[in-house]
């Protein structure tokens, strides 16, 4: 697995820059501060300017400020133009003329604040526009001061020359200002400054700025002529004017937008009845060719197809077939034309096809499927799903049949393979738990029925074993694992049934004896041959068994019981010394005492709050993606600290609190999930994985449970899964079955945990309503390339993929075995190599960790355009 670098962590600076200007490129950062800069600079400088001004005039450009504000709101709109200019820049080049430079860039300065408020959401536009206007005011108003002092010293302070040179310094503030605005976007594209990009607006926005002048010196003449009182005067004429420009603009725009819906909506008229005449002429013309082409499509389809087809008469003879179905036979087409078709079916086969060809001439059925063996030309035999139904060639009258016929036998092999997977061990071939708990069961209850019958449970666990894979790896303990198996079946008698229930740990079912005197007799015989040596790896182990045994003379009524009474008599065993046998007796009674007080601790851990959940992730193999993560419970003892879920999950199952517990599970978790999902958009599709037991599904509220639980999280069922053993399935199958459909109609997820430890009928799979197969960490860990294993989790995959269900595996622990499974095509794992289960806390800097990698490497570029113009 590759693990992502984490990228540098940003600076105090770097976070104010991604989260104001993500767009900026290094020179348009610096140019975009210099103009805020310079902007702020010209504004105190305003500021400071004013300030020296008579109280009177103070008052004057402050109502002409508010004025330039309040007209930004209303700007007027351009004719044929998006653009629009606002009656605010006639009463900022007013105060310019009135005041001086000073009063003109704060009024400037204001007013295109209001404008990029107005149109502009982004904070570096709202920024940059007034700072970039008051600079280009001070610098205009600066200049048109100075043009006014030189007329004043020659004698030509007239009227004409104020307004002419009002008009040409509004002008070169339009440009100016213009020129620095977009210089920002063309820094931020990398682009070279043009001067096109001012001259392409100029037009009437040029104009309007020019008319603004105007108008500012002719009312700033009569202002020094007739005074303050004319002045105000003008004022509300020139607000209505304004006010009625602005409302004729709105009426032309929405009467000219009527008059393109109208022409709009006529055209698509027109265009659709163009339409239908112009699709019924193309349909006729279409029909007369597909009937032409039918028979060339069906013939070239019939010829080019992957799977085999062939047509046949009513009594099954061959009229024609194509290449597929002649190379999946191995022979050439005139070896078949003519012949039956039964011909190349295996004959204890041939009846099954017969029959459903004799309800052919009655006209009892549609259509046909069946799986048959077919023999080659070569004598081999391959498996093909054969489908047929009634067919009627172009151009012709006379019906027939067209039989399709595709290769099964590579599934057929995997079903072959998951079946003798289901009933035995695959390391030893010794039967497995589940074929052995069958035995066991039907021993239990013969012994009822007759106590003569009697059977003994002998439960063996090798003492050394960890110390073989410690020292010489894992399959040194798998070779060694299959020599025991063959050293223990080999000293049975034919009536006694050993299998492998999982690691170093066999079960003895010993049958049909006259006393316990015979069960203890082979005990001892085992303990002997089991001390080796074994010859593993050119070296000779000498290792040795702990045996605990239990008997029917106890009275059991469960196989369950037998199993864990003969499980504590070996512990019972090893405590004694190890290599050594022990019987199961009243005096392990005590350890059954010990169980009930972890019961009662554990009761009181749920009722206080003593119970977390730990969750594992689950990772996409294919794109290491984070996809959801597998709920844990998790106990720490107050006296002796972590209990394992090994220990206390069977007692919470024994004591009947595995549904509270289940339920704790199962709320936090979706509540957990749920909190996730809103850290960040990329994370609303995480997914929650929680276990349930045999106790669970035997509930007739499981269904109401979940619903409770998905409803107070907020969460959506499809991001939920429910786990569930494929023994455990197996044996509430018939009660299962519709609980299991109401959990998907709700639209949770289904999935078969440790799938091949037990045994599943391969109907009863294909037919159940879950959705992904979860191949168990026993085949994970000693996947290699060429193991057994190895070929058994690829016919799980395949059969997986081959049945549309989703594929995890669990376990993961190694490079290679992360790799292997990805090759196999199987799509989501979890295992320590990807990542060890995870407490709240971890969880989320996890996300926060994805988080900042996927802003390092996919940053939005938004570009939105800053106001020009206002």
């Amino acid at each position: 697995m590759t693990v992502a670098t984490p990228p540098t962590p940003l600076t105090a600076w770097g976070r104010l820059h991604l989260a104001l200007m993500p767009d900026y490129n290094r020179k348009a950062t610096a140019y975009w501060w210099a103009m805020v800069l310079l902007g702020v600079a010209a504004l105190l400088h305003a500021l400071q300017g004013v300030a020296a001004l008579p109280a009177a005039a103070q008052l004057q450009v402050a109502a002409g400020v508010a004025i330039a504000m309040l007209a930004g709101f209303f700007p007027v709109g351009i004719p044929r133009s998006k653009s629009s200019f606002a009656a605010g820049e006639i009463f900022v080049f007013l105060l310019l003329l009135l005041h001086g430079p000073a009063a003109a860039t704060l009024a400037g300065g204001a007013e295109t604040l209001v404008g990029s408020l107005r149109t502009s959401k982004r904070w570096t536009s709202r920024l940059v526009s007034p700072a970039i206007s008051a600079v280009a005011m001070f610098v205009a108003g600066s200049l048109l001061q100075a043009l006014r002092d030189a007329l004043q010293r020659y004698g030509l302070n007239n009227e004409g020359l104020i307004v002419v040179a009002t008009m040409l310094f509004s002008l070169l503030f339009f440009m100016l200002n213009t020129l620095l605005v977009s210089t920002v976007l063309r820094l931020k594209r990398n682009e070279p400054l043009q001067i096109s990009d001012w001259l392409s607006v100029f037009g009437w926005v040029g104009i309007a700025f020019a008319g603004s002048g105007a108008v500012a010196s002719l009312l700033y003449l009569t202002y020094r002529q007739s005074g303050l009182g004319v002045l105000m005067a003008v004022l509300p004429v020139m607000a209505m004017l304004l006010a009625t420009l602005h409302y004729y603009n709105r009426q032309r725009e929405a009467h000219a937008s009527m008059l393109e819906t109208a022409a709009h909506a006529a055209g698509q008229a027109a265009q659709a009845a163009a339409e239908v005449a112009l699709r019924e002429a193309e349909t006729a013309a279409r029909h007369l060719q597909e009937l032409q082409a039918s028979e060339r499509r069906f013939h070239s389809a019939f010829t080019h197809a992957s799977i085999g087809m062939t047509l046949l008469t009513f009594e099954g003879r061959i009229l024609q077939s194509n290449a597929a179905l002649r190379g999946l036979l191995g022979v050439e087409e005139d070896a078949m034309r003519g012949c039956g078709f039964s011909s190349f079916v295996v004959d204890t086969d041939v009846s099954a096809l017969d029959a459903q060809l004799v309800r052919v001439h009655e006209r009892e059925f549609e259509t046909f499927a069946l799986e048959l063996r077919l023999r080659r030309a070569d004598g081999a035999e391959v498996w093909a799903a054969v489908h047929c139904s009634f067919f009627s060639e172009p151009g012709s009258t006379t019906p027939c049949l067209i039989l399709q016929v595709q290769d099964i036998s590579a599934r057929r092999q995997a079903e072959a393979r998951l079946h003798q997977l289901a009933f035995n061990d695959t390391l030893t071939g010794l039967p497995n738990r589940r074929q052995f708990h069958e035995h066991l069961t039907r021993a239990v209850e013969r012994c009822q029925v007759d106590p003569a019958q009697r059977f003994a449970v002998m439960f063996l666990d090798f003492d050394r074993f960890k110390l073989i894979n410690d020292s010489l790896g894992h399959s040194a303990g798998d070779e060694f694992l299959v020599q025991a198996a063959q050293c223990i079946r080999a000293r049975l008698r034919p009536q006694d049934i050993v299998a492998r229930l999982g690691g170093d740990e066999f079960a003895i079912l010993v049958q049909h004896f006259e006393n316990e005197h015979e069960v203890t007799a082979l005990a001892e015989r085992l303990l002997m041959a089991l001390r080796g040596p074994f010859r593993v790896v050119d070296t000779d182990l000498n290792t040795s068994a702990s045996i605990g045994i239990t008997t029917s003379a106890l009275g059991y009524e469960a196989p369950e019981d037998v199993l864990r009474d003969a499980d504590t008599a070996m512990y019972k065993a090893k405590a004694n010394g190890k290599a050594r046998y022990a019987m199961f007796d009243v005096g392990l009674h005590a350890e059954v005492a010990q169980r009930l007080r972890l019961e009662g601790d554990l009761r009181g851990a749920l009722a206080d709050g003593q119970i977390a959940v730990a969750y594992q992730p689950l990772f996409d193999l294919a794109t290491e993606r984070l996809t959801g993560f597998e709920a844990l419970a998790r106990w720490t003892h107050p006296e002796h600290g972590p209990i394992g879920p090994d220990l206390f999950i069977p007692i919470a199952e024994e004591s009947g609190l595995i549904v509270p517990l289940t339920d704790f599970v199962l709320n936090r978790s979706c509540r957990q999930l749920r909190q996730w999902q809103l850290v960040d958009a990329s994370f609303e599709g995480l997914t929650m994985q929680v276990n349930l037991s045999s106790k669970d599904l035997g509930q007739t509220g499981l269904v109401e449970r979940v619903t409770r639980a998905i409803m107070k999280a907020g969460l959506q069922p499809r991001h939920l899964t429910l786990e569930l053993t494929e023994n455990i399935l197996m044996e509430r199958l018939e009660t299962a079955l519709p609980i299991l459909e109401r959990l998907r109609d709700l639209g949770v997820g289904l999935s078969v945990d440790d799938f091949g430890t037990g045994y599943s009928s391969l109907a009863h799979l294909s037919i159940l309503p879950i959705d992904s197969l979860k191949v168990d960490r026993s085949f994970v860990r000693n996947l290699r390339a060429g193991s057994k294993e190895s070929t058994v989790v690829r016919a799980i995959v395949h059969l997986g993929n081959s049945l549309g269900k989703h594929v995890v595996a669990e376990g993961i622990e190694t490079a290679s075995q992360f790799a292997l499974l990805r090759e196999m095509g199987c799509q989501t794992g979890q295992g320590f190599h990807l990542s060890r289960p995870l407490a709240v806390e971890a969880v989320d800097q996890l996300l926060q960790d994805r988080l900042a990698v996927e802003a390092h490497i996919h940053v939005r570029a938004v570009c939105d355009t800053p106001a020009l113009l206002h």
